[in-house]
């Protein structure tokens, strides 16, 4: 499904947020690996699960023609600096739900780009009659834990040692929802 554009000014920096369209693909591609190797907050390390330019035309493009999915990117100087997804599926007992995931670059944290694809992505759900959005987040994300409670997420489950990180030891995964209904 595609929304409207919006634009924010935080601090000196402006970005876009909007949609995802198939020009996007090749950069989405590439910011993804970079994204991937700057933090151990997501489940993968730089270079797996590779997605390609055609890989990401073809999630923009099913995103877009489903009322389910919504991918949103955030544009600064027309270069994309993060992006979030929310992803659902045709299952009759499990269309109520999407899931939702997020990840920008790095030099652009601080400046609300992942409150606002939340909060977007939140806003977009309520207003399609999506009942549930789910995520999974590193126990050790303080900052997104708390933002997610913020915007009405509870913990529903802890995956105990899910997660084994740079330094050898493991980690949990929180599994969070948020239930609009």
């Amino acid at each position: 499904m595609r929304v409207n554009q919006k634009e924010f000014h935080i601090s000196d920096l402006r970005y876009i947020v909007r949609s995802a369209i198939e020009k996007d693909a090749k950069n989405l591609s590439e910011v993804r690996i970079q994204i991937d190797g700057e933090t151990e907050n997501l489940d993968r390390e730089k270079g797996e699960s590779y997605i390609d330019e055609s890989g990401f035309k073809q999630i923009i493009k099913n995103d877009t023609e489903s009322i389910s999915n919504l991918f949103l990117v955030v544009e600064v100087n027309e270069r994309i600096v993060g992006f979030s997804r929310c992803e659902g599926n045709n299952l009759k007992r499990t269309s109520h739900k999407v899931e939702f995931g997020v990840c920008v670059l790095k030099e652009y944290w601080g400046y609300g780009i992942g409150k606002n694809l939340l909060k977007e992505s939140v806003f977009w759900a309520d207003s399609n009659e999506i009942k549930k959005i789910t995520l999974n987040v590193l126990e050790t994300n303080d900052k997104a834990i708390e933002l997610y409670k913020k915007y009405g997420f509870e913990v529903e489950g802890i995956l105990k040692k899910d997660k084994i990180l740079s330094d050898g030891n493991y980690y949990n995964t929180v599994l969070m929802g948020r239930f609009n209904g």
